[in-house]
C-alpha cells in the first residue's frame, strides 16, 4: 500500500497485471443547494462482474486468456439532490471506449472526458452521455480549481515493499467547483443544473483484484469554516498485515496542515441490509489529542459492496471541539464481489457495451416508474 500526493502520478499508468484497476474520482457538493455531484472514470473497472468472472476463469482452469484490465473501462456519474438520487449512470466497455494520458492528467471514456491545465492548476470535466433505460440525456461543463495540495508521502511498511500493491493518490483535498450541468427528457422541458459547490479529486489504482487484498475500507471528506478534513482506514485480507488509519487536518483559522498516520480507529453501531454489507454506523479516530467521531446519517447510495453516506462529523483537535460538521463518508466491501449472488445484483447497474442484460433493463424501468411518482 503506497500513499501519495505526487502531481507526477496523477497519469494513466497502463497497468497491465489480471486484475488490475485504476480509477479518477471527482466529488463537488453544494450543501446550501442539496445538490451533490460525483464522477469516476475507470481503466480496468474494479467492480465490474464481467471483469470479476473472467479473472475467475483464467485463475481456476490457465487456458483461458488473461484478462487485460483496459477491456473492463467505464465512467460513472451520480447526481443527488435534496438527498434524492436523481442519476445514477454506469456504462462499461471496451478498450477503444477508453483513452489516456501517459505524460499528463488526460482521461476519457466515449464523450466523458476530464483534462488538467498545469498552467492553472484546473480539471476541467466534460460530460455527455445519453442514458437509454432512464430516458435522460446528460450534458454539462464542471472546472476543479483547486484549493489547496498536500506533500505527503508513505508506504504502509506491509510485505516490505514488495507483493500487492494498491496506491491512494490524493490529487486534490479541496476545489472550488463551477459549472452546470443539462438534463433533456423526451416530452419534457430541458432544465439546467448550476453548480458552486466545493469539490475533492483523488486517484486509486492497484496490481491486483481488490477483493483478493482489501477486506474493507473507510473514506470520508468534510469541509467547514474551521477544518477541512479527509480520512481513509484500510483493513487487509492478510491477518498479518496491519490496518492502515489517515487522518489530514487543514486548520482554516490558524493555517498549517496535520497529518496523523497511526491514529487508533473503532468502528461501532453495525448494521446491515438485504444487499448493504455489514458497516459501522459510528467511526471513532483517535490520536493524541486528536479525535474524530464519523456518524453515518443519511444512505446516499447503497449497493452490495458500497455504501455513500451523508455524515455528521465532531472533531477535537488543537484545544477546539466543533460539532455538527457536514461530510460525504464511503463503506467498501469488496470481499461481496466473490459472490455470484451479489455480482447478478451488482449487474443489474451497469450498462455493459454490446451486451443485452434484462435485470439492468427491469432494475432502471422500476427505478423510472419511482422517479416519476416522486416529481
Amino acid at each position: 500500500m503506497n500513499i501519495t500526493t505526487e502531481p507526477s502520478q496523477e497519469v494513466w499508468h497502463d497497468i497491465q497485471e489480471p486484475g488490475a484497476y485504476e480509477w479518477w474520482y471527482f466529488d463537488a457538493e453544494d450543501s446550501q443547494r442539496g445538490i451533490s455531484v460525483v464522477a469516476i472514470w475507470f481503466a480496468g473497472f474494479p467492480f465490474s462482474p464481467s471483469y470479476t468472472e473472467e479473472y475467475d476463469r483464467w485463475r481456476a482452469d490457465g487456458s483461458s486468456p488473461a484478462p487485460r484490465p483496459s477491456n473492463y473501462s467505464g465512467f460513472s456519474f451520480q447526481l443527488y439532490e435534496n438527498g434524492r438520487e436523481t442519476i445514477n449512470f454506469i456504462r462499461e466497455g471496451g478498450a477503444s471506449l477508453f483513452s489516456g494520458s501517459k505524460t499528463g492528467a488526460e482521461v476519457a471514456f466515449e464523450n466523458n472526458r476530464f483534462v488538467h491545465d498545469p498552467l492553472r492548476d484546473e480539471y476541467l470535466l466534460e460530460i455527455d452521455f445519453a442514458f437509454p433505460a432512464r430516458r435522460k440525456r446528460v450534458r454539462g461543463t464542471l472546472h476543479f480549481n483547486q484549493c489547496r495540495r498536500l506533500t505527503f508521502n508513505k508506504k504502509d511498511g506491509n510485505h516490505e515493499g514488495s507483493g500487492p500493491c494498491h496506491q491512494w493518490l490524493l490529487s486534490v483535498p479541496k476545489a472550488e467547483v463551477r459549472g452546470s450541468l443539462e438534463i433533456s427528457e423526451p416530452e419534457r422541458t430541458s432544465r439546467s443544473v448550476e453548480i458552486q459547490a466545493s469539490g475533492y479529486h483523488d486517484h486509486n489504482l492497484g496490481t491486483m483484484p481488490m477483493q483478493e487484498y482489501i477486506s474493507r475500507w473507510y473514506w470520508g471528506r468534510a469541509f467547514s469554516d474551521r477544518v477541512d478534513l479527509v480520512y481513509y482506514v484500510i483493513f487487509f485480507r492478510d491477518p498479518s498485515f496491519h490496518p492502515l488509519t489517515l487522518l489530514m487536518l487543514n486548520d482554516n483559522q490558524n493555517g498549517g496542515a496535520l497529518v496523523r498516520d497511526k491514529a487508533d480507529f473503532r468502528e461501532s453501531r453495525f448494521c446491515r441490509g438485504i444487499f448493504a454489507p455489514l458497516h459501522g454506523r459510528v467511526l471513532d479516530i483517535h490520536d493524541g489529542d486528536v479525535r474524530m467521531t464519523i456518524n453515518q446519517k443519511q444512505v446516499l447510495d447503497s449497493g452490495p459492496f458500497y455504501l455513500r453516506f451523508s455524515s455528521d462529523i465532531s472533531l477535537d483537535f488543537n484545544g477546539s471541539s466543533l460539532k455538527g460538521i457536514r461530510g460525504i463518508s464511503e463503506f467498501l466491501n469488496p470481499d461481496r464481489l466473490q459472490s455470484p449472488l451479489m455480482r447478478f445484483f451488482i449487474r443489474s447497474r451497469i450498462w455493459r457495451d454490446g451486451e443485452q442484460s434484462v435485470m439492468y433493463r427491469e432494475y432502471n424501468r422500476i427505478k423510472d416508474r419511482l422517479d416519476w411518482f416522486k416529481r
